[in-house]
């Protein structure tokens, strides 16, 4: 659990990623560096303008493709155009306590983007990954529980933070079936995970009230970390050699700064019934399934 992971990144030369959210904050920051070590990067984006802008601010490599999470039509459109091979795919993107929305889809904002559209990605660019899968969680999947019920809030008083720990939580249970699933069927790829602690970017700002956003940005960055160093461990994730189904996040202060070491996870996220029934309920929202 203590063992320190950012001597042990390795190369990324040559190497094919794709990283949705790119284009701002942790994403961003961790595919400039990604660029910089001569990976040839792509940028997964929403906003191509912003994707494209990103990029020219990257050494290296950089291609910028249209992909919207909370659109599965759009997800889809984005694997089909996608033949190239893939060593890794990082879902980083993500949406953190907005005000109730949803999807194209219909789902609940969070969930539909955060996992779902994730969800839905990787099992469609599986058969070309060759190395590794990534997902970014959060502390805060602590607090959520995954509610099979009300999945989409349609039937619950909609409270943001909790909505956003039940698909930070997903994230983490979707490593664990994904990883386990992989190994069923003897494959070289692992799938691994990453909380950034808590890092001084924008993600914060998507907040609907004003003065919580205020008071947030105010307390993180008292006790936060910038963004380069929130991004390493995505990189620890992505390159070092540890096992599937591994999380990394940093080691000081309840894991919200320092250096990267393996990190635990909460009780909710090690229950393999739910993460195999959580794995059910995805691929019948999605009409997407393991392909392997």
């Amino acid at each position: 659990m203590g063992t320190r992971l950012d001597d042990n990144i390795s190369s990324a030369a040559d190497r094919t990623i794709v990283i949705t959210g790119g284009n701002s904050g942790i994403g961003r920051t961790a595919a400039s560096m990604l660029a910089g070590m001569d990976a040839q990067v792509v940028l997964a984006v929403r906003n191509l303008d912003k994707g494209r802008a990103a990029a020219e601010t990257m050494r290296g490599t950089v291609d910028v493709r249209h992909l919207d999470l909370a659109d599965l039509a759009s997800v889809r459109a984005f694997a089909e155009d996608f033949t190239d091979p893939i060593d890794i795919l990082i879902n980083n993107a993500g949406i953190m306590a907005p005000p109730l929305g949803r999807t194209a889809d219909g789902f609940e904002s969070q969930f539909g983007t955060n996992h779902l559209g994730h969800f839905a990605l990787t099992n469609l660019l599986l058969p070309q990954i060759r190395d590794r899968v990534v997902t970014i969680s959060s502390i805060g999947h602590r607090m959520g529980t995954i509610d099979f019920d009300d999945l989409s809030w349609e039937h619950r008083p909609y409270r943001p933070m909790a909505a956003y720990g039940q698909s930070k939580l997903a994230n983490l249970l979707f490593t664990s079936e994904l990883q386990r699933r992989l190994s069923e069927v003897s494959s070289s790829v692992t799938a691994t995970a990453a909380h950034p602690g808590l890092a001084a970017t924008n993600l914060y700002r998507q907040r609907g009230n004003r003065l919580l956003a205020s008071v947030t940005e105010a307390v993180i960055g008292l006790i936060s970390q910038d963004e380069q160093q929130g991004a390493v461990p995505t990189l620890c994730a992505a390159t070092a050699d540890i096992p599937g189904n591994s999380y990394v996040g940093p080691r000081r202060f309840k894991e919200t700064f320092g250096q990267p070491k393996l990190v635990g996870r909460s009780a909710a996220a090690k229950d393999a019934e739910v993460a195999r029934r959580l794995w059910t309920v995805s691929e019948e929202l999605t009409g997407v399934r393991f392909p392997l």
